[in-house]
């Protein structure tokens, strides 16, 4: 639902400082304004063309995936994984599995996540998913970020 868009914000970007103050600059990861980003994401989630999907503990917004059918011309599969974040504090609760669960299910999927993000490459091969040896690079808030793709 769009009124989610704030919820799905915060959580995306206090999941980007908790996974990745390694990769990112510390004053770019505080720099980033929610407002233009839960703008995009009402946007998203007004247009349907992406499932999102939202983890909730009571009325908070915990943890959040968006699926879709794929942005790459050359996708492996019918169905993208676009971006799933859970808080750290949520690590262990399941919640990352109910989103992966609700957004792909056990069919063919794949994912791009950051090469150097190890919890996230165990969780994703506990569930089926596997490097397929394409890499790329993303930017990241104005940081190159290699990103390896994973496919089920």
């Amino acid at each position: 639902m769009p009124e989610d868009a704030a919820g799905i914000t915060r959580v995306q970007l206090q999941a980007w400082r908790e996974t990745y103050a390694h990769l990112l600059p510390a004053e770019a990861l505080a720099a980033v304004q929610p407002g233009p980003r839960e703008a995009r994401w009402a946007e998203t989630i007004a247009a349907g063309a992406s499932g999102v999907w939202v983890a909730c503990e009571g009325a908070d917004i915990i943890g959040w995936a968006s699926a879709g059918a794929g942005r790459d011309t050359d996708r492996p599969r019918a169905r993208e994984l676009e971006g799933m974040y859970v808080l750290a504090s949520q690590y262990g609760s399941g919640a990352g599995q109910r989103l992966l669960d609700a957004a792909v299910g056990r069919a063919g999927a794949y994912l791009w996540i950051a090469e150097a993000n190890p919890r996230a490459f165990a969780f994703y091969r506990r569930n089926g998913f596997a490097a397929d040896g394409v890499t790329a690079t993303h930017e990241l808030i104005g940081t190159p970020v290699r990103i390896l793709r994973m496919v089920r």
